[in-house]
């Protein structure tokens, strides 16, 4: 015979503290647990989204950014000379060679941080059409002149429209904003490539190509044509969002083994309060239990009755702490990414399987916290029980 599931409501509403001190608890683990896997999310996502869809990447064999890959002249050259590249209505091969570089600003809160300074052609709207100019206007390529993304310009002193910034021994007007859909474009600084490329003295060398594609569907095709050029041997292509997402997973990974760490340390703490609060409804319960045991409930339906009062409790509380780390998704935070060692800006965000995550993660603890008041319930004698001992 199972015990009635109101039962297991009843009991926690007869035990109210206890069970308000217990899910807070809980609550403030799987906060902490949903907001881990938030940021991990949130800078995927946000590096993800830099990627276009018909763009590719051609960058140096090993290279484990684009700081550190170099294509020299003639491999830009015979990159051309591929087929299935898109032209626009001029004919114009539509590629980006572009250098990509590390400079320091001033935080406006106090401190320094890299930044990436990005060289781009003149077809880069073409090439990435979530570029949008959202104050000012487009750098004029034969001048010193920048544009920023959102996320520097919210976050760094001197890189707002009007301001000079000095790098490379002279000053860069930042004449314009763009956003970009929230990608990592909005945490760097564009200019023109040949501008870039004259002031670091690199000649024709870049660290990357960004190429637009005639249609998605052949990247397979001019992956192959570029692998069968012995020329290219030292170089490798990707897609755009390939590119970008690799660049996300060392960073995505340590906050995500960091903050599981943090957060099992906290659960045995969750643990501990669930275990004592069910010990708690067994002391108390020693009478009632017996009374249930000589109705002919069995010692497994007391078992389960205790466990699922167990599970009921961390389920609230995963629920109460999902809840208030849902609002984290209003903020926007940035850290360093290990890959570009560059100040990447990203929000947090939230998906179906974050949540699956943190409700197993409830279960395990409920199931952690109960068992052993679950069993020390089944096993109580009846007699002794009923004489309430």
């Amino acid at each position: 015979m199972a015990v009635p599931f109101k039962y297991t409501i009843r009991s926690l509403i007869t035990r109210k503290l206890t069970t308000l001190i217990t899910v807070t608890g809980i609550s403030l683990v799987v906060f902490v647990f949903a907001a881990v896997l938030m940021m991990a999310y949130g800078v995927e996502k946000t590096l993800v989204a830099t990627g276009t869809i018909d763009n590719v990447k051609v960058q140096r064999k090993s290279s484990q950014g684009e700081i550190s890959s170099i294509v020299d002249g003639e491999t830009q050259n015979v990159v051309r000379t591929l087929p299935y590249i898109a032209k626009n209505n001029k004919g114009e091969q539509i590629i980006s060679s572009e250098p990509v570089v590390i400079i320091n600003l001033e935080i406006k809160s106090g401190g320094m941080s890299n930044i990436t300074v990005r060289g781009v052609s003149q077809l880069v709207n073409v090439l990435r059409p979530q570029l949008k100019i959202t104050a000012g206007r487009m750098f004029n390529p034969s001048l010193r002149e920048l544009i920023v993304g959102k996320s520097v310009t919210n976050k760094f002193a001197g890189a707002q429209i009007g301001s000079k910034i000095k790098f490379a021994g002279d000053y860069w007007s930042v004449v314009g904003l763009f956003e970009a859909n929230g990608s990592g474009f909005e945490s760097e600084i564009w200019g023109d490539a040949t501008q870039l490329q004259n002031a670091f003295n690199r000649a024709n060398t870049v660290s990357t190509m960004t190429v637009k594609l005639d249609n998605p569907n052949n990247f397979e095709k001019f992956q192959r044509a570029f692998n069968a050029d012995r020329r290219l041997q030292q170089f490798e292509v990707l897609t755009e969002k390939r590119f970008f997402e690799m660049q996300s997973e060392f960073l995505a990974m340590f906050i995500r083994v960091l903050g599981t760490f943090i957060t099992i340390i906290f659960s045995f703490g969750a643990i501990i309060g669930a275990t004592i609060t069910m010990y708690a409804a067994v002391a108390n319960r020693t009478v009632e239990i017996g009374t249930m045991r000589s109705l002919g409930f069995k010692r497994r339906s007391i078992l389960v009755a205790f466990l699922s009062e167990s599970l009921l409790i961390t389920l609230i509380g995963a629920a109460v702490g999902l809840f208030f780390a849902s609002f984290l998704q209003l903020f926007t935070i940035s850290t360093l990414n290990f890959n570009s060692f560059s100040d990447l800006s990203f929000a947090f965000a939230l998906n179906p399987s974050i949540i699956i995550s943190c409700l197993i993660f409830a279960i395990v603890m409920g199931l952690l916290g109960g068992f052993l008041p679950a069993v020390r319930a089944s096993r109580l004698n009846i007699v002794n029980s009923l004489r309430g001992g």
